[in-house]
C-alpha cells in the first residue's frame, strides 16, 4: 500500500509510535480510553470527527493535520486559538502591529515606565477580571515602551529594552487562548529579541520561559524543551551570586520542562525535572513569588497535580490536590487555573459532580481565567453533554457563564 493510503488510524498508530507514547498516555491526552484508541488505530471504529483529530494531532505535537488525514491539507494546530476574542483584543493587535521607523522625540519618563509595567503585573496577578484591566493599559504601555526603545541610544537604549522586553511578556499572557494565535508567537519572539538586544540573561530568559508555554501549547514539545534549557543556560553561570529572582526564572524554565515532559508522557523525565525544580523553591522559601511565572513552593505543588493529569495517573492527581490550599496561589487567575487542572482529575475519574463544583469555584474565582482557557470549555462542553444526575440547571447556568452553547 502507497503511504498516501494508508489508514487515518494506521498514521495515527505511526505518529504514537515515532513519538514513544504508549496508547493509554494518548489516548489519555485527549480523554479518551486506551481501548477506544486501539480500535480507532485498527480500523474498527470510523474516523474520528475533525475536532478529536485536532487533539491528536496536538497531542502527538503534529503541526500539520495531513500527517494523519494524507489529504495533503495543511491546518495549523493551537489550543491558544480556542476561545473567543476579548473586547481589547483589536486595540492590543493595533498596538503591537503600530510600526514607526523613525525616532519619536517625544519623551518617556523610563522610571515611571517601570512604575506602570509593575503596577501592570499586580493587576494581573490580583484581579478576577484580570484580562480586562490588562487589556485597558495594555496598548498604551506598549507604544510608550517602544517609543522609549526608538528614542533612545547606547547604554539608555538597552535599559528601555529590558523594560519593553517585560511588556511583551506581560503582553503574551494576555493574547494567549484567544482567537489570534500570530500574536502569541508575535509577542513572544519579540521578548526573547529585545532580551538578546539588551544583551541581557535575565530578560532573555523571561523571554524564553514566554516562548516555552507557546510551544508546548501548540504541540512542539521538543522545541519547548531546547528553549528551555537555553533560557535557564543563560543565568547557571551566574547562580551563585545572583538574585532570587534568577534562581526564581531557573526554577520556572526547570518547570516548564517538567510539565512538557509529561504533556509527551514522559514519566521519569517529568518528574526528574519536577524535583529539581521543587529543589529550588525550597531554597528560596514559603515566602517566594517569580512575579512573571508564579514560580513558588505552592505552584510546584500544583504542577504535581499537573503532572498526574497529564501522565493519566490521576489517583497521584487529585493526591496532589488534597494537599495543596488553592488559597496558597497568590495569583488569583493561576489560583483559577489550578482549580481547572483539579477539575481535569476529577474528570479522569469520572466523578462529573466534583468536576462540576470545582470547574463553578474556578469560575467564580476568575471567570476570565476559566472563559479563556480550552481545558475549561471542554469540560464545560461535556458536563452540557452529559450534565451530573439534577444538575442540569446548574451546568446550564456555568456553560452561559463561560460562554459555551
Amino acid at each position: 500500500m502507497e503511504h498516501n493510503d494508508l489508514p487515518v488510524g494506521t498514521r495515527i498508530r505511526q505518529a504514537r509510535e515515532r513519538a514513544g507514547m504508549s496508547r493509554p498516555v494518548l489516548a489519555g491526552l485527549v480523554d479518551r480510553s486506551a481501548e477506544w484508541l486501539k480500535a480507532v488505530e485498527s480500523g474498527r471504529l470510523q474516523t474520528p470527527k475533525l475536532h478529536m483529530l485536532t487533539k491528536l494531532a496536538e497531542a502527538l505535537g503534529i503541526s500539520d493535520l495531513a500527517e494523519l488525514t494524507g489529504n495533503g491539507e495543511a491546518v495549523s494546530i493551537s489550543r491558544y486559538a480556542v476561545g473567543p476574542a476579548h473586547g481589547a483584543l483589536n486595540e492590543v493587535r493595533a498596538a503591537l502591529m503600530d510600526y514607526r521607523l523613525s525616532s519619536d522625540t517625544r519623551p518617556v519618563n523610563l522610571a515611571h515606565l517601570r512604575e506602570r509595567l509593575v503596577a501592570a503585573w499586580d493587576l494581573r496577578h490580583s484581579s478576577p477580571d484580570h484580562r480586562t484591566k490588562v487589556g485597558a493599559i495594555l496598548p498604551g504601555l506598549i507604544r510608550d515602551a517602544q517609543r522609549a526603545v526608538r528614542s533612545r541610544w547606547g547604554e539608555e537604549r538597552r535599559d528601555a529594552r529590558r523594560v519593553l522586553a517585560g511588556v511583551y511578556q506581560l503582553a503574551d499572557f494576555y493574547v494567549a487562548y484567544q482567537p489570534a494565535p500570530e500574536l502569541v508567537w508575535l509577542v513572544a519572539d519579540r521578548a526573547v529579541t529585545e532580551g538578546q538586544d539588551a544583551d541581557d540573561p535575565y530578560a532573555m530568559a523571561a523571554g524564553a520561559w514566554a516562548l516555552v508555554q507557546a510551544l508546548r501549547e501548540s504541540g512542539r514539545w521538543d522545541e519547548a524543551i531546547s528553549v528551555a534549557h537555553d533560557g535557564a543556560a543563560q543565568l547557571e553561570p551566574y547562580l551563585e551570586s545572583a538574585s532570587d529572582d534568577w534562581r526564581g526564572m531557573v526554577g520556572a524554565l526547570r518547570a516548564e520542562n517538567a510539565l512538557t515532559y509529561a504533556r509527551k508522557g514522559r514519566h521519569g523525565e517529568a518528574w526528574r525535572y519536577w524535583e529539581s525544580a521543587y529543589e529550588i523553591a525550597r531554597k528560596l522559601g514559603p515566602d517566594y513569588r517569580h512575579i512573571q511565572s508564579s514560580f513558588s513552593l505552592a505552584i510546584m505543588h500544583a504542577n504535581a497535580l499537573s503532572l498526574g493529569v497529564d501522565l493519566r495517573r490521576s489517583g497521584e492527581a487529585l493526591k496532589a490536590a488534597r494537599e495543596l490550599d488553592p488559597n496558597q496561589i497568590v495569583s488569583v487567575p493561576r489560583r483559577s487555573r489550578h482549580l481547572i487542572e483539579v477539575a481535569r482529575a476529577y474528570a479522569q475519574h469520572d466523578e462529573s459532580a466534583s468536576v462540576l463544583e470545582i470547574l463553578a469555584r474556578a469560575e467564580r474565582t476568575a471567570p476570565e481565567t476559566v472563559r479563556f482557557n480550552g481545558w475549561a470549555r471542554d469540560l464545560t462542553l461535556k458536563l452540557r453533554d452529559q450534565p451530573p444526575t439534577g444538575e442540569r440547571a446548574a451546568v446550564r447556568e456555568l456553560a452561559r457563564r463561560v460562554g459555551v452553547r
